[in-house]
């Protein structure tokens, strides 16, 4: 049968049964119409769960006879019989350490050792070998350093993510390849625009695990092709995706919203990796997406059992650390609590605690917890695992106690030792904007003539450090920031920096929140000074004018 309407007919059967049958009544095919039936019983017989019907594919005569003859007939082979075979044979499972394997292996190493092996081959050799040896597979070297020899704009786009493949494979750190790597990162961004969604997410897997931070043009070109493949991305290709993002620093509007349009509709199909994966881009890079954080507390609702412990925490901590309560809260943290119960050994002890801290963040309290977390034994936990009782991990329990001192006057279990407990909170993420501060601290020495009247920067005997504070006897006067005696209000202001809110947002971050919630019950008058309300004020007097409506607003003749 002439080879085309072969193909032609194995393409249209959908059973290995059809095929065998098929098969059956030819007198006569060639190697690359053998391979080619091997390969598609391979599509036809193999899920994510393996090889469906094993007895009724590999003990079948038909597919022993092919084997039979692949096995004694390996030399005589055409390179594409031989290396399509391979990879038919891999995917069905036919053990790797029969003589039908080795044949066939031996005699892809002889004709990749004498130069035989085109770039297409080449690639096919490789992707056996990594699928049935893995990283320890020696030849794979051997294939890319035959590779380098070859010139990289003839290559297909599916052979040039083949050696990426290969050389994330091979490459260590500070090794030899490189020079490869720059001409297949330039020849790679001449084709990102025909780049399928698996090709643009292995790709992209590739630079990261070769650490291709030089890489930008392509980064951003892949990160910016990724946008139209993400509702056909699968689970795995998605986070591979949303990983490059993260380990690049890349950040694309356009990419948000694409996600924004996609999880809604997929949210319970998702893998609940994927969501973790999702919920953690937003967190990492400060976007405060509301129908994707109210999508994935829809989804944790419904089916919540699916998600893993890591899971859990990768989707809830966000909606702390961004500072967000969904429509959604009360039946999403009923949900929470509810696994929690069940499954609260199942967590690692440093999860559980991130975890729990972004519920206060967010004045949900997990008090039905905090006996156990507060336990001597917890604590030993915790300092026994990395980081273990470092300053963020002493940081969040503190401000645990404190929240419930605060705001869970309830409360009546064990307490937190002072020997865990830090003197103040280490804050990374809301750290002091220098240049805002010096703009308002111009601003009150106009506003209240002597620098003596205000103090930056004032560590309080509550763990929090206030940006700016003011004090003021019982008649409203202002008096030396360093004066003790006769303070009846102490006013804090908040110089809140963008840093401190969700990008390109008017919404606090979690942290800073629970800051100015805490100082407020500590006594303090807050008054927040934001960015966005300060950063287009022109001079002095404009910036004493604001501040004085803002902290003064029913006093006059404060030097205005």
């Amino acid at each position: 049968m002439d080879e085309q309407l072969f193909f032609k007919k194995l393409n249209s059967l959908c059973t290995s049964k059809e095929i065998f049958d098929f098969l059956s009544s030819l007198e006569v095919m060639s190697d690359t119409m053998a391979s080619g039936a091997l390969q598609r019983i391979s599509e036809v017989e193999v899920d994510d769960n393996g090889l469906k019907n094993p007895e009724g594919v590999l003990e079948n005569e038909v597919f022993r006879a092919l084997c039979f003859q692949f096995e004694f007939e390996s030399s005589k082979l055409s390179n594409t019989g031989l290396l399509n075979a391979l990879q038919a044979l891999i995917k069905l499972r036919v053990d790797p350490q029969s003589t039908l394997m080795a044949n066939l292996l031996s005699e892809g190493a002889e004709r990749l050792g004498k130069g035989q092996l085109t770039v297409k081959n080449l690639c096919a050799l490789g992707e056996s070998l990594l699928e049935l040896e893995g990283p320890s597979c020696a030849t794979l070297e051997q294939i890319v350093n035959r590779m380098q020899e070859i010139d990289v704009e003839k290559w297909s786009p599916r052979e040039m993510v083949m050696v990426y493949k290969m050389l994330q494979v091979i490459v260590k750190e500070g090794e030899k390849y490189q020079d490869l790597l720059n001409k297949l990162n330039s020849a790679a961004l001449n084709i990102v625009s025909h780049l399928s969604p698996n090709f643009t997410s292995i790709i992209l897997n590739s630079l990261v695990g070769l650490r291709q931070t030089q890489a930008v043009p392509l980064v951003t070109a892949l990160c910016k092709h990724s946008v139209k493949h993400i509702p056909y991305f699968t689970g795995d290709e998605l986070v591979n995706v949303l990983e490059a993002f993260l380990y690049f620093g890349h950040r694309e509007e356009i990419f948000t919203e694409a996600l924004e349009t996609h999880v809604p509709k997929s949210i319970f199909s998702m893998h609940p990796q994927t969501v973790s994966k999702v919920m953690q881009y937003c967190c990492r890079k400060m976007i405060l997406s509301k129908p994707i954080f109210d999508a994935v507390a829809e989804g944790f609702i419904s089916d919540a059992d699916r998600f893993t412990t890591d899971e859990i925490a990768g989707c809830i901590i966000p909606f702390g650390t961004l500072n967000y309560v969904p429509p959604s809260a009360s039946s999403l943290f009923r949900k929470l609590e509810t696994v929690l119960h069940t499954h609260f050994s199942h967590f690692q002890p440093h999860t559980l605690l991130n975890l729990l801290h972004s519920c206060v963040l967010i004045q949900r309290y997990p008090v039905n917890f905090l006996p156990k977390i507060f336990s001597p034994y917890f604590l030993q936990q915790l300092q026994a695992q990395p980081p273990g009782l470092d300053r963020i991990v002493t940081s969040q329990l503190t401000q645990l106690f404190l929240t419930v001192t605060l705001e869970c006057p309830f409360y009546e279990g064990p307490k937190l030792l002072p020997k865990y407990q830090v003197k103040a909170f280490l804050t990374s993420r809301s750290s002091l904007d220098f240049h805002l501060l010096k703009m308002v601290k111009t601003g009150l020495l106009y506003l209240l003539k002597k620098r003596i009247y205000f103090a930056s920067e004032v560590s309080t005997p509550y763990f929090y450090t206030v940006d700016i504070e003011i004090k003021l006897d019982e008649e409203g006067f202002v008096l030396p920031a360093a004066q003790c005696e006769e303070v009846h209000r102490r006013i804090a202001l908040c110089v809140d920096g963008q840093n401190r809110f969700c990008f390109n947002s008017h919404n606090l971050l979690g942290e800073e929140a629970i800051k100015q919630r805490h100082l407020q019950l500590l006594g303090y008058e807050v008054v927040q000074i934001p960015f966005f309300e300060i950063e287009t004020l022109q001079n002095c007097r404009k910036m004493a004018e604001y501040l004085h409506k803002k902290i003064f607003p029913h006093t006059y003749g404060l030097g205005c």
